[in-house]
């Protein structure tokens, strides 16, 4: 039972900021806006976590320093995919790159220092009497508890409110949305740059709770794995949760493999949540050839005001 409860922490501790990157994908991509982007959004909010509290060791103005850089690149990115209309997918690949460069440009005078007890342990003393949930949620981390809120807010979002409503009909038709009185292309600003935010706050959960010390490229491909999570999830943020912890668990399965000493080659162990990545998606994407996928139907394509008739 030990090694279950271990296990399912595992998970949670490694799948949470996969969770928060992919509830803020989910949220752009809803609104019509493809973002593959989250790769470096992830490690630039990772390295302004890392500069601001290792200058000022205070946790408030490090989350809002990283806020304000996500929410910049997220300004920046809906103003060239929603006014400027260019392609979402150059656009995406071009914000890792620059994030990826500048990360690593701005992260040269803290690589290695580590950074400890920056965010605080939510301890509930009197969950410890149940068993099995109380050793699993007993003592966990404040990103930890924000990414289940944020899971249970958005899901009541999506589908409980008339906001959620709009944001949907935005994401499937954007000029019938318009018609209904819907202002796309300030919802769609309002997204993009909420959702960046949200995948800035995931980079600085990997660097502040899950990897404490900053090394240029950390986030070793897990943006791209968020991407993939939100196909995986259907745009459902309660199914993103769930496959979340699912990879999660995949990033860490090797390490375990080699305490129990499993005589597997390193590298094949590393690159087992990324080839489980690409299978997962070839087989759904054999399963659903003949069946929506989830995705909204306006993903992708440019909204042209002047066209909607």
């Amino acid at each position: 039972m030990d090694t279950v409860v271990q296990l399912i922490q595992v998970a949670i501790s490694s799948g949470t900021p996969l969770l928060i990157a992919a509830l803020g994908g989910i949220l752009i991509e809803r609104s019509g806006i493809i973002q593959l982007g989250a790769e470096g959004l992830m490690l630039l909010g990772a390295v302004m976590a890392g500069l601001t509290y290792l200058h000022t060791a205070n946790l408030a103005l490090t989350m809002l320093a990283v806020i304000g850089i996500s929410a910049v690149l997220g300004l920046l990115h809906a103003a060239f995919t929603i006014s400027l209309r260019t392609n979402q997918i150059v656009t995406g690949l071009a914000l890792t790159l620059f994030g990826s460069g500048l990360s690593a440009y701005l992260g040269k005078g803290i690589s290695g220092i580590p950074i400890a007890h920056a965010i605080p342990v939510v301890r509930l003393t009197w969950l410890t009497q149940v068993p099995v949930i109380g050793d699993i949620f007993a003592r966990m981390d404040l990103f930890t508890w924000l990414s289940f809120l944020l899971v249970i807010a958005m899901h009541v979002y999506i589908y409980r409110t008339s906001w959620g409503l709009h944001l949907r009909a935005m994401g499937d038709s954007p000029a019938t949305a318009d018609v209904m009185g819907i202002r796309v292309y300030a919802f769609r600003y309002g997204c993009v740059i909420a959702g960046s935010m949200l995948i800035g706050i995931a980079g600085a959960d990997l660097l502040l709770v899950y990897t404490p010390t900053w090394t240029e490229g950390m986030t070793a491909g897990r943006g791209w794995i968020a991407v993939a999570l939100i196909i995986f999830a259907r745009w459902n943020p309660i199914r993103a949760l769930f496959c979340a912890y699912f990879f999660g668990l995949l990033s860490t399965i090797g390490f375990r493999l080699q305490l129990i000493g499993v005589e597997i080659p390193s590298y094949f162990l590393k690159m087992i949540p990324y080839l489980v990545t690409i299978l997962v998606l070839m087989a759904l994407g054999w399963r659903n050839r003949n069946k929506p996928s989830g995705a909204p139907e306006a993903l992708g394509n440019p909204y042209y005001r002047e066209q909607r008739f």
